[in-house]
């Protein structure tokens, strides 16, 4: 780090220190938010998401052949079956803006190319098939099939962008990366090993089901019913698989590369909740952050270019655990927002979040993630604009 620039910081911390609204209650409330949106998060989130987030990671990165990544994610693949492939992955995974990071930073590793592995990394969050469903039973169908549909063609569009613009330099990093070898001998069937991918990502789905609205029954409730009965068998069969198909030292590799993602993400992730929580405020759309709720509000209501993009830039910096964006955009369309706004929000909240943007840095790069955050907002933008015109 050049002198200058660590004399810089050092100035902004000392004006930081200088200028600290120490007098204003408003200030406290902040940084009482921040601290309990952070503690919030580790009692909700940690343990049933990012946990189980982590040790698939760490099995896409010791399991999953190098060559079955290059072959369906891979600069070489098909788009047309890549793009598709990594849109439906995204699918499966009810999961927030950074319970995917891990998965996403894991695919990126082994090779696939940039396009795909950011369609993955923004379907991911952004298309989750349970957060359709009650966006359309809550917020009304055709809030719900805008969602839907403008989250896919998003995962496509940015995938195929980023793709475009940065072809130069994923070519470099191709030729730069690992010489893609035959697989090794596993001692298992492929049938096997999509058991224990299977019995994972169930974990992962089941452990963190919704819960449905009150007085609501048919099939979400009936399975929310039977959440941990699901997700305890598949707990002991994901035992079973592995005492029975896997030896003492990939154990080891697994638990050792699930660990690696976990110092890299987590930090970050932890920290990024800390700075959202000071600025908006703690769980439960709390008015005491240092933005107030109210002023986000007041700026979304009609259908102009201001208030779509600023639905998109406050979406993209926001947190979002998954399926709580609908109930806050609930009280935010009651309290006058309107429907454009509405859905750049949705298409932009749930997809990104501060502590999502620092992780994501640190896995491709500052030009390359600005790059993505900015597609995300432009196009989410974008969608309100029309979306508003017609309803």
């Amino acid at each position: 780090m050049r002198e200058r620039t660590k004399l810089g910081l050092i100035l902004a911390v000392f004006a930081a220190c200088w200028f600290l609204p120490t007098e204003s209650d408003r200030f406290w409330s902040a940084i009482q938010e921040s601290l309990s949106l952070v503690k919030w998060y580790a009692r909700e989130h940690v343990l049933l998401c990012l946990i189980p987030a982590f040790f698939i990671a760490g099995a896409i990165s010791v399991f999953v052949s190098q060559g079955a990544v290059m072959k369906y994610l891979g600069p070489k693949a098909k788009k047309a079956v890549a793009y598709p492939v990594a849109a439906a992955s995204g699918t499966i995974l009810a999961v927030c803006s950074c319970t995917v990071l891990p998965l996403f930073a894991s695919i990126h590793k082994r090779g696939a190319g940039l396009g795909p592995a950011t369609a993955f990394l923004y379907s991911g969050p952004a298309i989750n098939v349970l957060a359709i469903i009650l966006t359309a039973r809550v917020l009304g169908p055709e809030l719900g099939i805008a969602r839907a549909v403008g989250a896919i063609s998003f995962a496509v569009i940015i995938g195929l962008l980023m793709h475009l613009i940065f072809r130069k330099e994923e070519a470099a990093r191709q030729a730069e990366g690992p010489v893609v070898m035959p697989d090794e001998e596993k001692g298992r069937a492929l049938w096997q090993d999509g058991l224990y991918f299977a019995a994972m990502v169930g974990i992962l789905v089941f452990a963190n089901f919704g819960k449905p609205a009150a007085g609501e029954a048919g099939v979400w409730a009936a399975l929310h019913s039977v959440k941990w009965i699901v997700t305890g068998v598949l707990g002991l069969g994901l035992v079973a698989s592995l005492v029975a198909w896997f030896k003492k030292d990939e154990l080891s590799t697994w638990v050792d590369s699930s660990w690696t993602f976990a110092k890299q993400i987590l930090p970050l992730l932890l920290g990024g909740v800390l700075v959202a929580g000071l600025l908006l405020g703690g769980p439960g759309g709390s008015e005491r952050g240092l933005i107030p709720n109210s002023w986000i509000q007041q700026a979304v209501g009609g259908n102009s270019l201001l208030a779509n993009l600023f639905a998109s830039v406050v979406g993209a910096f926001m947190y979002f655990a998954t399926l709580t964006e609908v109930p806050i955009l609930e009280g935010l369309i009651k309290s006058g927002m309107g429907q454009g706004p509405a859905l750049a929000l949705l298409l932009a909240g749930p997809a990104l979040s501060l502590p999502s943007m620092l992780v994501i840095r640190s896995v491709m790069g500052t030009k390359k993630t600005v790059v993505f955050v900015g597609l995300v907002i432009v196009l989410s933008t974008v969608a309100g604009l029309i979306y508003g015109a017609f309803f």
